[in-house]
């Protein structure tokens, strides 16, 4: 209910998010995308910033810090056609403002089914380096992946991330994914939180966008820190 409400406009703490991807014209179908919903929800703040999440991520990256400098609400509606899909992207091409150790968790919120749009990761591509041809925005799947140049002996493997709610699954920023449609019923609910250690750094440049990602770490609403070594 507290994800349906900020889409709505309807935000508990009277501050409105970083930034929202869709607009009435679209119509139902729409991929519905919010920035920081954390900003305007308590709940969804105690939910992303949780520190058993911190915790699951600092033992997998053997790290000392686990911070939340971006967060993305997501709901894919059900029936959707290409207005809910999600194109091959490593995150990556959009997290130039970042060396070292930054990364993903996506957590599910409901029933994530083969039939729901689930996210389809490239198996081993973590290891590929970063490569050009990934549009988070498309909607052609063979147009899209026929632009990626994959390295030698390279293989496209694609593994389906099916899950139940309360379910996460991390990934690295090189990791091809993507969605199709929500074919279910029912919306297809989830968060990006996009995760850093200690062992990144911030790099400034021009971008507005970059300013306030990497300028916001001590804004613990913003970047809320879920597990710090003691």
């Amino acid at each position: 209910p507290r994800m349906e409400a900020v889409v709505r406009g309807e935000y508990e703490t009277g501050e409105p998010p970083f930034a929202i991807h869709f607009t009435p014209e679209d119509g139902p179908e729409k991929l519905k995308k919010i920035d920081q919903p954390q900003l305007c929800d308590d709940t969804i703040l105690e939910l992303i910033a949780h520190p058993a999440l911190g915790e699951w991520a600092a033992r997998i990256m053997e790290a000392k810090l686990i911070q939340a400098w971006a967060v993305q609400l997501l709901i894919k509606p059900p029936g959707c056609g290409e207005k809910g899909l999600v194109g091959w992207h490593q995150d990556k091409h959009y997290w130039p403002y970042w060396e070292g150790e930054v990364f993903t968790a996506w957590v599910a919120l409901s029933e994530v089914t083969e039939d729901s749009g689930p996210v389809r990761y490239v198996a081993g591509s973590n290891r590929w380096g970063y490569l050009e041809g990934g549009d988070f925005f498309g909607t052609d799947d063979e147009l899209q992946r026929d632009k990626i140049r994959l390295p030698d002996g390279a293989e496209w493997k694609e593994v389906p991330a099916v899950m139940g709610p309360g379910q996460a699954i991390f990934h690295h920023r090189h990791t091809f994914h993507g969605s199709g449609p929500n074919l279910s019923d029912k919306p297809r609910l989830s968060f990006a939180i996009h995760l850093r250690t200690e062992k990144s750094r911030p790099v400034f440049g021009e971008n507005d966008q970059t300013s306030y990602y990497i300028s916001n770490l001590n804004d613990i609403r913003k970047a809320p820190i879920l597990f710090e070594e003691s």
